[in-house]
């Protein structure tokens, strides 16, 4: 085996880097997910009143994940954080239907923006384990996810309070980038 071999087969098994923004309106839950993934204490979370950054290993990639403040006040400096962006990850409080309206109205923004233009979209449907909480079908219908044409996206069911579902979403996002 020559040196060059050696090195592309030492680059082809490091790990890949992923920027992902973790964005949602308030109480959405994107905290209680990040910590999750990082598998910290999930006992004591409070509003995120900037942003929080994680790195977290997944299925060969290492995830920097920016989670960002959904307060109302904070959503317009969400774009300062557009910039090579790799996987666009955004949490619903699927018990929380008084605010359906203003999360798909934030969402068509952000998939609006010229600088998150064709990157991947997973959306959480967070907190499945509540009294009335909405079926992801339901939040894909009222969110027009359908009509998204210009990027790879996927809903998924989660609860991250107890990790049901989050696996899966980070899986789909992994794959995602493999096939890019």
């Amino acid at each position: 085996m020559g040196l060059l071999a050696l090195l592309r087969k030492l680059r082809a098994s490091s790990e890949q880097e992923l920027r992902i923004l973790l964005l949602g309106l308030d109480n959405a839950g994107k905290t209680t997910l990040l910590k999750q993934l990082a598998n910290e204490d999930i006992t004591h979370i409070t509003p995120t009143q900037g942003f929080n950054i994680k790195s977290v290993q997944s299925t060969g990639f290492k995830l920097n994940v920016w989670d960002i403040g959904g307060q109302r006040k904070i959503r317009p400096y969400w774009r300062n954080y557009f910039e090579n962006t790799d996987v666009l990850i955004y949490v619903i409080d699927s018990s929380d239907r008084r605010r359906f309206d203003e999360t798909a109205e934030e969402l068509s923004e952000l998939l609006n923006e010229d600088k998150l233009e064709g990157v991947p979209l997973l959306v959480f449907a967070n907190k499945q384990d509540l009294l009335g909480a909405a079926p992801p079908s339901e939040l894909a219908l009222g969110l027009a996810l359908q009509t998204i044409k210009n990027r790879g996206w996927q809903i998924q069911a989660c609860c991250a309070c107890t990790g049901e579902g989050v696996q899966d979403g980070m899986n789909w996002i992994c794959q995602t980038i493999k096939k890019k």
